[in-house]
């Protein structure tokens, strides 16, 4: 009797983020092994030795196709990671499960990740004996093409073959095959002699140089009074209102998020111009007083001559 699927998946989920890990890991070793061996490739060929680069190549070839291959069973066990739900609501494969699951079962055993093994005998535990042997065999098709393709044994075609070997000569500057690099001769341009240019233009000059002094002087004053005519012409002419140099600032539109789906650039608003205050706050304004000035509080004559009178009295 198999576990309980509550048991199960939290299991997997660690199994998967174990495999994540390791799988990531594998592809950096893979990746630097692979440029050591590309760089020892330049070298045979530079020396000359190119039945040995063409079969020590198939190994490079071979480790590519293997670090592809842990690609795609990185990316089908974050698709169960983030699927585990799934898992977790049927005790059948959901459809949009069933491709990573049966990838996973049916490349496990022929990859070195343990963490994939372990993964594959929980799935096996929880959808049964007969759905892994389903998946082994792919009688209904759902194990991806492309992790079939990637297990085969096949050996790589001639094209690929000369077209690796292409490539790290060229990456590493190997001139290979021979005379790759080398440039074409072809040859010192010819010489181009403008015939007309130059009927022409001696017709021209031989026709000034029969003209007499003054002709040629005439001719010439004529000339300038058209182009001073034409400037004149020109500086009265209106200019269209799409005339002179375009607007410096240019402001590229934010990129497309799923916050914001449909982006625009909006500037805020600034009042630059003073508001103006209300009409009737100024018509109630009451109007301001006139300031006296220093002579009105001096008496005139006759105001004296009567304030005199009446101290005598």
């Amino acid at each position: 009797m198999p576990p309980p699927s509550s048991t199960l998946v939290p299991k997997i989920k660690v199994q998967l983020k174990l495999a994540i890990a390791r799988l990531r890991m594998v592809q950096k070793r893979d990746e630097a092994l692979s440029r050591t061996q590309r760089r020892a490739m330049a070298t045979l060929l530079e020396q000359g030795k190119v039945e040995s680069a063409r079969i020590r190549v198939e190994n490079i070839i071979r480790s590519d196709i293997t670090t592809e291959l842990h690609e795609i069973l990185e990316l089908y066990c974050e698709l169960l990671l983030a699927r585990a739900g799934l898992l977790e609501s049927s005790p059948t494969c959901d459809p949009g499960l069933e491709e990573a699951v049966k990838s996973i079962i049916y490349a496990a055993p022929k990859t070195e990740i343990k963490e994939l093994v372990a993964v594959r005998a929980l799935l096996a535990d929880k959808f049964g004996k007969e759905f892994v042997l389903q998946a082994m065999e792919n009688r209904d098709g759902r194990v991806s093409e492309r992790v079939i393709k990637k297990l085969s044994v096949a050996p790589p075609r001639e094209e690929l073959v000369q077209g690796y070997l292409e490539e790290i000569a060229k990456a590493y500057g190997v001139d290979w095959p021979p005379g790759r690099n080398g440039k074409e001769d072809l040859g010192e341009p010819p010489d181009f002699v403008d015939d007309e240019g130059d009927a022409d233009g001696g017709g021209q000059a031989a026709e000034q140089s029969e003209k007499p002094p003054l002709v040629a002087a005439a001719a010439a004053a004529a000339e300038d009074d058209e182009e001073a005519g034409a400037r004149e012409e020109l500086s009265k002419a209106t200019p269209p209102k799409s005339f002179g140099p375009a607007s410096p600032l240019h402001v590229n539109p934010p990129s497309m998020s799923t916050d914001n789906v449909h982006p625009k650039v909006t500037l805020n608003k600034v009042e630059l111009t003073p508001t103006k205050k209300p009409a009737a706050a100024a018509a109630g304004r009451k109007p301001a007083e006139k300031k006296q000035s220093i002579s009105d509080g001096i008496p005139d004559v006759d105001e004296l001559a009567k304030r005199f009178a009446a101290l005598k009295r």
